[in-house]
C-alpha cells in the first residue's frame, strides 16, 4: 500500500504542467520585450537618420548674382566678392561657424570665420543692431545686405555679401603663396556647420587692370 502511494504521480501532473506553462509564458514575455525594445530602438534610429538627412538637405547656401574680382598690379586679382542667400525652403545657416576654402593653381587655404569683437553695431533700415563690417583679419568677411533681424544667421529672405581679401588670405610673403593671375581658374568652397557645401569655380579674364572690377564665369 505504501509503495503504491509513493509511485503514484497522477496528483502532480497538473502542477507540473502549470509550472511548464508559466515558464513558457515568462520566456515568451521576455523574448517579446527584447524584440519590441529592439524594434523601438531601430525605429528611433531610423527617425534620427531621416531627420538628420532632411536637415542636411534643407540647410544650404546658394549664390545670388555674379562673382566679382578686383584687379591688382601685375595682372593679378586681389579681391573676390559674391553674394549668398538661403535656398528655397532651407533652414537658417550660422555664418559665424562657416569655413571658407580657396584653391587655385598653386594655392590651397582653409580659414574658419573670425568675428571681430571690436566691431561697432550700425543701423540699417528698421534693424538697430546690425553688426558693422567685420575687420578682415582672417582673409574673408561677410557683410549684411538684406536682413530681417540682428543675428548672424542666414535666413529666408536675407542676403549677405562675402568679401575675400586674397592679400590676407593667401600668404604672399612665402615663395609658394601667389595671387591668381589672368586665365587662372580658382575655386571657393563655403562650408556651413550643417548642409551642403557651396562650391564656386570660376576662371579669371584674359586681362586684369589694377583697381578695376570684373565679373567672372
Amino acid at each position: 500500500m505504501w509503495n503504491r502511494l509513493i509511485k503514484d504521480e497522477k496528483g502532480f501532473t497538473g502542477l507540473e504542467a502549470a509550472i511548464v506553462l508559466v515558464a513558457f509564458v515568462v520566456v515568451a514575455a521576455v523574448f517579446s520585450y527584447v524584440m519590441l525594445g529592439a524594434g523601438f530602438y531601430t525605429t528611433q534610429k531610423s527617425q534620427e537618420v531621416v531627420h538628420t538627412g532632411v536637415t542636411q538637405a534643407s540647410s544650404s547656401i546658394a549664390p545670388s548674382g555674379d562673382i566679382i574680382v578686383k584687379g591688382a598690379a601685375d595682372s593679378e586679382a586681389n579681391q573676390i566678392t559674391f553674394y549668398i542667400t538661403n535656398t528655397a525652403g532651407g533652414t537658417a545657416v550660422d555664418l559665424d561657424k562657416t569655413i571658407l576654402t580657396y584653391t587655385d593653381d598653386d594655392d590651397f587655404v582653409t580659414k574658419e570665420y573670425v568675428v571681430d569683437s571690436s566691431a561697432t553695431p550700425v543701423t540699417k533700415g528698421p534693424i538697430a543692431a546690425i553688426p558693422a563690417d567685420w575687420s578682415n583679419t582672417n582673409g574673408w568677411v561677410y557683410q549684411s545686405v538684406i536682413v530681417t533681424n540682428d543675428d548672424n544667421l542666414l535666413e529666408k529672405g536675407e542676403k549677405y555679401k562675402v568679401v575675400i581679401d586674397l592679400d590676407t588670405l593667401v600668404d604672399t610673403t612665402t615663395p609658394t603663396g601667389t595671387l591668381p593671375t589672368v586665365n587662372e581658374r580658382f575655386q571657393i568652397e563655403l562650408k556651413p556647420p550643417e548642409g551642403a557645401v557651396l562650391t564656386l569655380s570660376r576662371t579669371l579674364p584674359a586681362a586684369l587692370t589694377a583697381d578695376n572690377y570684373y565679373p567672372v564665369y
